[in-house]
Formats: C-alpha cells, sequence, structure tokens
C-alpha cells in the first residue's frame, strides 16, 4: 500500500504493522470489527453470536456464528499474527458441532445474542429474532425460511499470516466441496491513522467464481428432481381462484397476468415503477401501492406528494391506510392489510373478496393522484 504525492508525482510506502506491535487483541479487538461490520469479510452476512459455546459435552467456543444470505451458517475464526497449526481443524470442530443445529436453536441462539448485545432501550418494542432473519433472507415468514440445510456450513478463517500447513489443508479442504475461505489482515499506519485491509487468499475470486457456477449447476439439477413445497401449490390454487374473481370483476388490473406460486402478485398502476400489489400470507392479507423506482430521491418525492393528498386519498378508500415512507429503505409503499388464516382453503371465496374489494378501492382512490404525482416528478427534472 501506497500514498501518492501529487506535487511531487511520487508514492511513498505506508508501513506495514503488526497487530501484536500495535497492542491489539483477538477478542476485543479484530472480532469486535468483525462482529460490527461483518460486510469486510466481503459480503452481506448477519452475526448470530460470537464466542458461542453452545455445544453439548464441550466447553470450546467459536469466535463469530453468522448467517448468510442463502440460510448458511458461517463460522468465522479468528487469528492475530499467526494463524497456528490448528485453526483448520478447530474450524472443522465447531462447523461439525453447528452441523446439528435446528432452525429453531439458530433463532433462540440469535435471540440470545440480541438480549445480551443488541438490546434497544425501548423494553416496549423489544427486537425479535425471528423477524430480524425473515428481513435478512427476504422471506414473508419464518416457516419459509431454510437454515443449516445439510452439509451446508461454511468456514471463514482470518489472521495476518497463514502457515503453509494450513492453507495446503485448506485448499485440499476444496477440492473435497467443502466450503472455506481464508482472509489475510495487514495493519497499515500513516503517521497517527490506522488502516486495515482484508484480503481473500483462498479460494482466489477466480478460483471462487468458478466453484459458484459448478455449485449452482449441481444445485438446479437437484432442483429439478424435488416437487415444488405445499405452500407453492397452495398460492398457486389461490392466485388461480382470485385471478378469475378479478376477470368477472370491473377491476382489470390483472386481467393479464399469471397465478403464481410467489406470495404476491403485481399489475402496473400506469406510472413506471409504481405497481399494485396482492399480497397473501399465512396470517395476512394485503392490498398495497409499491413506489419502487430505480431512484431514492424519486421513490421519496413520489410519496410525499401523494402523503400531501392523504386525507383526500384515505377518504376516497373509505378507511385509513397505511403509509409506510420506509426512510431507510429505496422503495416507499402504501397498504391495507387484514388478518387471516391464508391458508384455510375453506374461507378462500371470503379473501378472494376481500382482495377484490379493497384493490377495487385502492385504484380508484390512487389513480388522479398518481398521475398527478408522475406529472409532478417530470418538472422536477428526475426523468
Amino acid at each position: 500500500m501506497f500514498t501518492v504525492n501529487h506535487q511531487a508525482n511520487r508514492i511513498a510506502p505506508v508501513k506495514t504493522k503488526t497487530f501484536g506491535e500495535l497492542g491489539f487483541t483477538e477478542r476485543k479487538h479484530l472480532q469486535e470489527w468483525l462482529a460490527h461490520e461483518p460486510s469486510a469479510l466481503g459480503e452481506e452476512l448477519l452475526i448470530i453470536q460470537k464466542e458461542f459455546d453452545g455445544f453439548d459435552d464441550t466447553r470450546e467456543r467459536l469466535d463469530l456464528l453468522a448467517l448468510d444470505k442463502d440460510g448458511n451458517l458461517v463460522i468465522i475464526e479468528n487469528k492475530l499474527d499467526d494463524s497456528g497449526r490448528d485453526v483448520v481443524w478447530q474450524a472443522l470442530k465447531y462447523a461439525s458441532y453447528c452441523a446439528s443445529l435446528t432452525k429453531l436453536q439458530i433463532v433462540e441462539v440469535f435471540q440470545q445474542y440480541i438480549n445480551r448485545y443488541e438490546k434497544g432501550n425501548d423494553d416496549s418494542n423489544p427486537v425479535d429474532a425471528s423477524t430480524q432473519i425473515c428481513e435478512f433472507l427476504a422471506a414473508p415468514d419464518l416457516d419459509e425460511v431454510k437454515l443449516n440445510l445439510g452439509n451446508s456450513q461454511r468456514i471463514m478463517m482470518v489472521a495476518a499470516n497463514f502457515r503453509k500447513e494450513v492453507t495446503s489443508t485448506a485448499l485440499w479442504l476444496l477440492g473435497q466441496s467443502i466450503n472455506i475461505q481464508c482472509f489475510k489482515v495487514t495493519p497499515h499506519a500513516f503517521g497517527e491513522q490506522l488502516f486495515i485491509n482484508i484480503d481473500q487468499i483462498i479460494p482466489t475470486p477466480e478460483a471462487k467464481e468458478l466453484m459458484i457456477g459448478i455449485s449452482a449447476k449441481e444445485a438446479e439439477e437437484k432442483t429439478t428432481e424435488v416437487v415444488l413445497k405445499n405452500r407453492h401449490n397452495v398460492r398457486h390454487q389461490y392466485w388461480e381462484q382470485a385471478l378469475e374473481a378479478f376477470q368477472n370483476s370491473s377491476c382489470t388490473l390483472f386481467n393479464n397476468i399469471s397465478p403464481s406460486k410467489d406470495h404476491w402478485l403485481s399489475a402496473g398502476s400506469g406510472v413506471r415503477g409504481c405497481p399494485y400489489n396482492l399480497i397473501f400470507l399465512k396470517k395476512e392479507l394485503r392490498v398495497e401501492l409499491w413506489i419502487s423506482r430505480g431512484s431514492t430521491e424519486e421513490n421519496k418525492f413520489l410519496f410525499d406528494f401523494l402523503y400531501g393528498q392523504k386525507e383526500k386519498i384515505d377518504e376516497a378508500f373509505s378507511d385509513k391506510l397505511e403509509w409506510l415512507r420506509l426512510d431507510d429503505k429505496k422503495s416507499s409503499r402504501v397498504q391495507y392489510t387484514c388478518k387471516a388464516d391464508g391458508f384455510n382453503k375453506e374461507q378462500w371465496s371470503g379473501w378472494v373478496e376481500w382482495h377484490l374489494t379493497q384493490m377495487t378501492k385502492l385504484e380508484k382512490a390512487f389513480k388522479a393522484p398518481l398521475q398527478q404525482a408522475s406529472e409532478a416528478l417530470k418538472k422536477q427534472n428526475f426523468e
């Protein structure tokens, strides 16, 4: 790593340091850095526990336990200036211990972590592990979440230096389809400022891309052998019944929409990036206007414009809508919900009627205001 002197047109090396001479420790520093910024390891990870010792008949504890975006458990082992000879064996033991964790046990482990390390000040609105996992995996509810399937556990080893016996073993394990990665962490100093560089050395990015391609092919082949899960069939059947009712009504939004196994159906509103959605969940029904254009600025402008007519729109809908600006997200939405035993087929005629009635009202309430918002957006030179 070098600094650039523009005036002299020269570069100067940034001094490489060791964790030992900087006074950093594995637990208080490296572990905490990764716990609070797991994206430093090159992907989105959800840390669900640290110093995890929830194994029967052993007092051993792993440094960090995480979930990846596919619901796989990720065992993260941290070392400082030297990986040590036994780090691979240690990580493999932890992976084997974690292989038996069930979905409910993983949720419980994460809830313990939240209660200990992330508990907010508002005790009346506690943070729920199940909700966070569903949000992280973009799943409608915990029933649909797949966690820790089979031998899907992953290993990440983080250290300043790796011994040859460690890298050799890691490469051999990769050849045996064990998902293992090595990250080299190097501290640098420039004056009083410190920098940390984290490089993935095993597998190399090129090798990783090839391995991901192979894994995707194998997963695709396995998927073709598996019948759709029961709830996918249930949704498809519900949407068939609902779409038939829509086609026989005055609401034409969904006339060209096909049934789906997803928990939602979308139809265009006439304004780009602002579809109407029907939502069918196990415990809830919903109709919504989803404001989801490519630009956060455009979405918030449209939402604010519509919100300025909130009373008029609510009155046209004949009830109070739920207005969700979602400041921490790109999109916004306006919705109306109903608690329901959605998968009870004996009640489907009532749920279909509810969807049809509320979507008809929603389209009517937003038709003119949404066009006005679109015209106002154009005048703002967004388009």
